[in-house]
């Protein structure tokens, strides 16, 4: 079967230990998570787990259906990278006297649109956030140059290119249903 990146979105409750049993199911099965973001999502109370993995499309379809059957777990979906709107941010920590004797890293700082946030007679900070493969070719350009000290990216964020999101009908639905089962009682 072809591997292919594929993103996972999965809304829960936020519940400690949740984390745990999400990232479980991975393990369990030796996947190797690509990259892992989880924050409040738009709707109270509700949290988002963005995770990228490269994998087969017929293990992400069961990966899916363990994650969601999870108590606290509310809805969990994949998408192909066609499907979806996403972004990281990245943090390169270069040194300051190579950065001054090499013109042209500030041509690539300015051809990457990235930001140099601080700068220091030891190292300077700059931030590029985009694609992966923006990121990655920007660190890879930049290693060239022998300035770079450490490096760090963030985990993927992603929204559907679905003009609805699918919790949101959910959690609709779900209203729907107290409420008519409450009615029903009384």
């Amino acid at each position: 079967m072809e591997k292919k990146l594929y993103t996972i979105i999965v809304y829960s409750e936020n519940i400690a230990g949740l984390l745990n049993q999400i990232t479980a199911v991975f393990t369990r099965r030796q996947i190797n998570i690509e990259s892992l973001n989880v924050s409040a999502s738009s709707i109270k109370g509700v949290h988002k787990y963005t995770i990228t993995v490269w994998i087969d499309e017929e293990t992400i379809k069961k990966i899916v259906l363990q994650i969601e059957k999870k108590i606290e777990v509310l809805q969990a979906h994949y998408f192909t990278d066609e499907e979806i709107f996403s972004y990281e941010v990245a943090l390169y920590k270069l040194s300051t006297p190579v950065l001054e004797r090499e013109p042209g890293i500030s041509k690539l700082i300015r051809r990457y649109n990235a930001r140099v946030v601080e700068i220091n007679p030891t190292y300077s900070a700059v931030e590029k956030d985009g694609m992966t493969e923006d990121i990655t070719s920007f660190y890879d350009e930049l290693q060239k140059f022998g300035c770079v000290l450490q490096f760090v990216r963030s985990g993927r964020v992603a929204l559907t290119k679905s003009c609805v999101e699918r919790v949101n009908e959910f959690l609709a639905d779900r209203k729907a249903r107290y409420l008519q089962a409450k009615q029903a009682k009384g």
